[in-house]
Parts: C-alpha cells; structure tokens; sequence
C-alpha cells in the first residue's frame, strides 16, 4: 500500500484547529465547523476563541490521558481516543453535517502511552477514501514525542462525514483531535468537482514563524494552518525576512480566502541567488502547487525590478515580475500541475533574472483520486441489518461496508467492482455462527446484488422477511436459529438453487415453489421444523391453514372461541359475586378449574430435496462455496 507521507507535520507549538458542533460566525458563507477533542472529557474554548467539544461521534475505542501532558501546549493534544483490535479493524468518527466541501485536520501522537515503545501502524480514511497511512516512515521520533498535523481537503455528499482508522496486523489505531471545517466549494480551482481529494504534502509561509487557525492571532477562515519554510529550505545564510503592516488587495476573498498576514511575510535573499525548496512527496501521485506572492519591497517600485523564473524539476515558469502582474502590496497567486514524477523529493527552485527572488507562501497537494464507494442501497440496508442483527463491535461494522477498495469489506462481506456503474456492490454475506441474537430487517430487500445469505448457526428470532429472495439471491441459509412465523412466497423464486431453513420453528403451509426448486435439482431442506405442512413428505394442512397460515374461518372461529370464553368467565363470575353477597358466610373459589382436552403429538416431518449433481448437499451444506 502507498504510503501518504502526513506534511505539513506541524509539530510541538502548533496550535489547535477550533472545533464547533455550530453554525460559526465568519468572513465566509461557508460556516459550518466542529471541533472534536479526543479523548476529551469536557467542552472548552481555547485561547484564540475556538470552541471545541469533548470526545463524541465515535464507533468504539477507549479514552486515553498521555501520561507526559505537561509538555503539550494545548488541552486537544493532551488525549486520545484509541482503537484496540478487539472493537474490530475499522472503527470511525461519523459526524451530521451538510454536504459540502471541507477542509479535516487530525492531530496524531504516540508517546508511549502504554509502554509498548511500538507506535501503531494504520491508515486513514475520509469518505472511503485512504489519505494517510501511519506507518515506520511517518513516525519520527520527534512526531511519537510531539504529534504531528495532518489535513486534506474533501467533499461529504451523503450528509455525514465518515472518517476512518484501520488496524494494520493487531497495531491499535489512534487520533488525538479532529476538526472539520466547511469551505468554498471553489477553491483549488474546483479540481475537487472531478472526484478528486487534496492532501497536504507542504503547506509553508515565508515568514519567520508558523500561523494560523488555532495556532495564533493570525487566523485562516478556511481553518489551514501555515508552517514555516524552514522546514523546507537550506537557504539559511542568506535568508531574509520582509515584513509590513501595509493591507494587501485581494487578500481574504472568495473562493480560497487566503489570509492578509500570510502576503505580509516574505522569504527573499540578501544577495542574487537561487531559493530552492525541497518538498517530500509520493512519486506515484500527481500535486498541485498553489505558489504564493506580493511585492511588499519598498525597494521596488516599477516591473522588471524583480524578475525570477521558478524550476520545478524539469519543468520552467519563466519571467516571473510580481510588479508587473499586480503592482505593489497586491496578492498574486501561481498554479502548477506536476505529473509523471519519479522521485520522492519534489525541488521547486526560485532563480533570479532580475534582482533576487521572493516567495510568501506555497501549498503543495497530492490530487489524490476518490475511491469508489458502495452502492447507497447497499450501505443502507446494511446499516440496517447491523442494528437488527445486534452485530457485536468485535466485528468492526463501522463506516462503508465495501470502501476503501484496498481494504477488506466488514468481517463476514464480500463486495464486487461493477464497473458499468462505477461502485462497489455487495455480493456475499455470511455470519454464521457468530452467536447474533437479533432478527432479520426487512431492509435485507434492499441488498439487491446479494447472490448469498448465510445466517445459519445463531439465536436470530423474528420472522423471514416478506421479499427476501426475489432478488439475484442464489443461496439462501438461515438453518439452526430460532426463526418462526410461515415461509415467505418470495422464497420460491427461480434463481434460488439452495435454501436451508432447518432446525427453526416455523409453521404453516410450504409455498410449492419452494418445493419445485428441490425437484428440478435445488436442494431444500426444511426439516426440525415441528409445524410445517402442505407439500409431500410432511403432513397434510389441515383445514385450519389456508396459504400457509391460518385461514380466514379458523382465524374467525378462534376469535369467536376467544371473545365466547371471555364472557363465559365473566357470566361465571358475577353468579358467584351475586351468590357471595346472598350469604351470611363467605366461601372460596373452587381449588381447582380444569378442563380435559384432548392431546396429540405431532410427528416431527423432515423434508430434503437433493439434486442430482450436488453430492456434498446430500450430506451437509458447504459454506466454502460463498
């Protein structure tokens, strides 16, 4: 699996990114923000007026307090919320929010915090899709101490924003703190309408030191946080810093809203020479660079006083005159798309023509594109049949049952690619035996791609849902449960080749198709079933049953023995109330009321239909072949 390498790792003093489970009060239409502290225990708002809610949205985990807080600047980065691999594989943060595009921050950190000196291998998901994997590379010894940032702009279209973290080997996934902030859906020059991600490979101010939301005065309202080039430069020597107070035009506007301090700080040199920056990435993604600009010299008060070309690899923007473009103290922005890399170091070189070169700020985003995702039937049933069915957390059914593609589905699900249609549907669902005690949703209809249905060995009680099978349902095992109630007509239908509902308690009449398919070489096996009847090998229905359950008249006859028995014993009751009150001495109830009926035991009936070309069906049923 590729490896998304977390920059900007903004560690040690970076600040918080404010979480609000609110509507928030900004420049922006785009307000919506939550901030989540985990691990946390209570809400707080912090010294920039972030508001942030104590741990919640969560499917599992446990709460952890690092055992060295002091050295942590800020209270999110105090805890964390850990994901043992006895709650499954996959557990996540599922949080309402409108659809929209958002910018989702993570705070992550290690610190040995159960003594282990191992830190966890796993991998992140947003909406189905990996964008950071926390693995041997990631894990500086400076990130285990401090933590490290890590963010990526994403769009939620299903009313919910689904992050999730998966257990490689037994490792136990962690997460210290999350924000999500809601965005522009123009910014980046919508490359996110074209089913693609942004995760921040580098994101650097020139200034001297880092900012942004959360982390000083100087915010963001698109939540990003600005980290210092330092990180990424070798030019120390002659580094130089400009600064100015003066306001620089188109600075804080729709759709990017990058901030008016981040084109007041600019990285120039003190003699002419090359500003070279040296950018990690993955080399099997393509980036966007989002150069960042604004003549803020007084130096320099024409064009062509300042003019540089910028050399990313092999690749050359050439004449670069800040002046030229925008004038002075105005904000100028740059964007390149590099392709076809074949190195994990990406060199993005300033070199002067005129004068010596300056930068005030550059993001560097991998375009990573979205994964498939699960057919929204498919998801919904099966959220469904997760809460009918009372399936334990062992089992990891949390966030899409299918996604991301390069991970396995839920525990017991196979899911295939349909092409045509671009998603992922589910095919095969087998949970035998893992002692669920819930009962079949009727919402299973809605898994119309499932080919098999495998729930035999548990405690499920309830009803078979009317429908199930009249789908492309091919085998269908709901054998040793506690099942009762008639067999559905829609268990009859012609793709069904296998259908094992024995060691049940159902009743009423066998629907004859269901008999068919074991005659034209299915098999069936309906037998310790104690009440079924009405096909060959078990007995006639009497004529109390009528379309496999209880026919009109009888269901009238019982109902008018019932109401008859009622009044009975309220006739019977008010003659010995009457008979009471007549006589200077009262007398007891009868010790005892009985009525004789007759008694019957009823033949257990068992009923296999075998095809011919199934030898293994004969003796018992083979999962193997789900």
């Amino acid at each position: 699996m590729w490896l998304l390498r977390c920059y900007p790792l903004l560690l040690l003093a970076m600040a918080s990114f404010s979480l609000r489970l609110a509507m928030a009060a900004t420049a922006t239409p785009y307000n919506f923000t939550i901030r989540i502290d985990c691990g946390g225990s209570s809400n707080f708002t912090n010294e920039f007026n972030q508001s942030w809610v104590a741990d919640r949205f969560y499917t599992g985990g446990i709460k952890i307090e690092l055992p060295d807080d002091e050295k942590f600047t800020f209270t999110q980065e105090k805890t964390l919320r850990s994901f043992p691999i006895t709650g499954g594989k996959k557990n996540c943060y599922v949080v309402d929010m409108p659809n929209g595009l958002y910018y989702i921050r993570m705070f992550f950190v290690y610190d040995d915090y159960d003594n282990k000196t191992h830190a966890p291998s796993f991998d992140v998901s947003v909406e189905g899709t990996v964008v950071f994997s926390w693995g041997p590379e990631a894990w500086t010894e400076d990130n285990i101490k401090f933590g490290a940032y890590s963010d990526v702009f994403a769009p939620i279209e299903d009313g919910e924003a689904t992050i999730c973290f998966y257990s490689i080997g037994t490792d136990a996934p962690l997460v210290g703190a999350l924000e999500v902030v809601q965005v522009d859906p123009d910014c980046y020059n919508k490359v996110l309408d074209q089913n693609v991600l942004l995760v921040n490979y580098g994101r650097f101010t020139g200034g001297n030191s880092s900012f942004g939301a959360g982390m000083s005065a100087e915010t963001d309202l698109a939540g990003r946080a600005w980290d210092s080039d330092l990180e990424y430069t070798h030019s120390f020597a002659s580094r130089v810093v400009l600064t100015t107070n003066q306001a620089i035009q188109n600075a804080n506007r729709a759709p990017n809203y990058f901030p008016m301090h981040l084109y007041q700080r600019a990285h120039t040199l003190s003699y002419q020479d090359t500003l070279e920056f040296l950018l990690p990435i993955d080399p099997k993604l393509d980036y966007l660079l989002w150069f960042h600009f604004a003549e803020i010299d007084p130096k320099v008060t024409a064009a062509r006083e300042r003019v540089f070309d910028i050399h990313i690899n092999d690749k050359v923007i050439s004449n670069v005159d800040i002046y030229g473009e925008v004038g002075k103290y105005s904000a100028y922005d740059i964007q390149f798309t590099a392709r076809n890399l074949t190195n994990a170091t990406l060199s993005v070189k300033l070199v002067p023509r005129v004068g010596s070169p300056l930068i005030c700020g550059l993001e560097n985003y991998a375009l990573l594109q979205r994964d498939v995702s699960t057919d929204l039937s498919d998801v919904k049933a099966m959220q469904a049949i997760k809460k009918s069915l009372q399936v334990p957390e062992r089992m990891g059914w949390n966030g899409d049952p299918c996604a991301p593609s390069n991970w396995d589905a839920w525990e017991g699900v196979t899911c295939n690619l349909e092409k045509a249609n671009a998603m992922l549907t589910l095919t095969h669902l087998d949970l035998s035996s893992q002692g669920l005690q819930g009962s079949i949703n009727g919402e299973v209809r809605g898994l119309v791609h499932l080919l098999t249905l495998n729930l035999s060995n548990n405690l499920i009680k309830g009803v078979i849902p009317e429908g199930l099978g009249s789908s492309l349902l091919k085998v269908v095992d709901l054998s040793f449960n506690q099942l009762s109630g008639s067999i559905p007509r829609s268990l009859s239908s012609s793709n069904l080749r296998t259908v094992l509902l024995n060691g049940n308690r159902l009743e009423g009449q066998v629907p004859e198709g269901l008999y068919s398919i074991g005659v034209i070489g299915g098999y069936v096996n309906l037998s310790d079933n104690a009440a079924l009847c009405g096909v060959p090998s078990l007995p006639t229905c009497s004529l109390l049953w009528e379309s496999r359950q209880l026919s009109a008249g009888a269901k009238v006859g019982i109902a008018f023995g019932v109401i008859g028995g009622v009044l009975l014993l309220a006739v019977a009751a008010y003659f010995i109330i009457q008979k009471k009150n007549s006589e200077d001495y009262n007398f007891g109830l009868p010790h005892q009321l009985a009525s004789r009926g007759s008694r019957y035991h009823r033949q257990k009936s068992r009923l296999r239909f075998e095809g011919d070309d199934s030898q293994y069906m004969k003796n018992t049923f083979n999962r193997s072949g789900y």
